[in-house]
């Protein structure tokens, strides 16, 4: 965990800034004719072998705004384009006529910001969710007073100094950072950035969900610093943790075995294989004075899920929500599998009686044949239940109504006899 303010960096700067588009200048993609359904009943992507990708199209530089039409030379809108990507184009606005400049990421911003506040009364959520919110790839996590802004296709990337422009204008954070690190980053040839462009964010920032206080790496925790997906999952389970004993695999900051503990349990048990999560954790469990009942592990999940099965250890509920196993779909059947053996190690060491929840963030993995792999490892455990609730992403991280790959978490709670 390292300090990182402006003073290292003072402004916002790209190597390759793109200036404000002017819809009469753009250059037009045509999709090849009959395959223009899918794009103008509102589908935000369109894959390269959809469209004439002649010579011309070729030599646009990645990120630009291009004008797409049908065979038959009707707009459908206006999207980014990268002549080298599989998702050549990615919708900005079906408006030919509406400029993409910062007045245009401010009236993004200022929507996605007013159905936030309806539905949250403290400012610490998903505040851009990519294409849910219109802005394809744009990610803007809030930490109250500071942002945290990832940008993970050039498009967006050579726009920063707009977007940037466009979070002062509607919110006016004390600071911005930049957590351009992430793998999506790499397939569109950018480099990793990570850095405050604007303010100072020193040490871990506090954070409240659900009532409680967490901790937040900035700088070096996983995404921009913590998983506001799963806040309405943590509740969930959390009510059902009132006087049991639980365990909490991947628990990284926290947020599940922490809220839990304040909910009332017996006893948690938070496991990680990074001692800084850890340490992080343990903070918050100070912070919400339960830290007389919380104790953190180090180690492996599954090395310890089958230890302790093996000595014959129980918890009343076992919480195992793990980073994504399958990152492709090339990883599909071995993550499948991973799946399957988590849960199936989890399961045998709930107490009769007691609670289950597993949780995949795996956007491949969809939902039916995690449904399919979660019930195999119950079966292999030996163990029967029941489905109490089968639920993905909080409010805040919206689901586009035709790309099922927003609607990527899945979390899975069991009461097991």
């Amino acid at each position: 965990m390292t300090d990182i303010s402006a003073a290292t960096a003072p402004a916002m700067t790209t190597d390759k800034t793109t200036p404000a588009t002017k819809p009469a200048s753009l250059p037009v993609i045509r999709i090849q004719a009959g395959r223009h359904k899918r794009a103008q009943h509102g589908h935000p992507w369109v894959y390269s072998n959809e469209v004439d990708m002649d010579k011309a199209a070729k030599a646009l530089p990645a990120g630009s705004i291009v004008r797409v039409t049908d065979a038959g030379g009707a707009t459908l809108g206006l999207a980014a384009f990268n002549p080298h990507s599989l998702i050549c184009a990615r919708f900005l606005t079906r408006d030919p006529a509406e400029a993409i400049d910062t007045a245009f990421f401010a009236r993004r911003i200022r929507r996605a910001l007013e159905i936030r506040e309806r539905l949250y009364d403290r400012p610490f959520y998903r505040l851009i969710h990519a294409e849910s919110d219109g802005l394809p790839a744009l990610i803007i996590d809030r930490y109250g007073d500071i942002v945290v802004v990832q940008a993970n296709n050039v498009a967006m990337d050579r726009r920063l100094p707009m977007i940037l422009a466009a979070l002062d204008e509607v919110l006016n954070p004390s600071a911005v950072v930049l957590r351009n690190d992430s793998t999506a980053r790499s397939y569109e040839g950018l480099d990793e950035v990570v850095k405050v462009v604007k303010g100072s964010v020193q040490g871990l920032i506090p954070l409240e969900e659900n009532g409680a206080t967490f901790f937040a790496d900035l700088s070096e925790g996983q995404k921009t610093g913590w998983f506001f997906d799963q806040r309405d999952n943590r509740s969930f389970i959390a009510d059902l943790c009132k006087g049991r004993s639980v365990v909490d695999f991947y628990t990284y900051a926290g947020g599940f075995g922490v809220l839990a503990a304040k909910r009332g349990a017996s006893h948690v048990t938070l496991v990680d294989r990074s001692a800084l999560s850890l340490s992080i954790a343990m903070k918050a469990a100070e912070a919400n004075g339960v830290a007389d009942r919380v104790t953190a592990e180090k180690g492996d999940a599954f090395n310890l899920m089958d230890q302790w099965v093996t000595e014959g250890r129980t918890f009343e509920v076992v919480i195992a929500d793990p980073p994504a196993f399958v990152k492709s779909k090339k990883d599909l059947a071995v993550g499948s599998r991973a799946y399957r053996r988590m849960t199936k190690a989890a399961a045998r060491l709930v107490a009769p009686g007691g609670m289950l929840l597993v949780a995949s963030c795996s956007h491949n993995m969809e939902p039916p044949l995690f449904h399919t792999e979660v019930a195999r490892g119950l079966g292999e455990a030996g163990r029967q239940g029941r489905i109490l609730r089968f639920a993905g992403a909080g409010c805040d991280h919206p689901v586009h109504p035709l790309l099922p790959e927003t609607q990527y978490l899945k979390a899975m709670v069991f009461a097991l006899d």
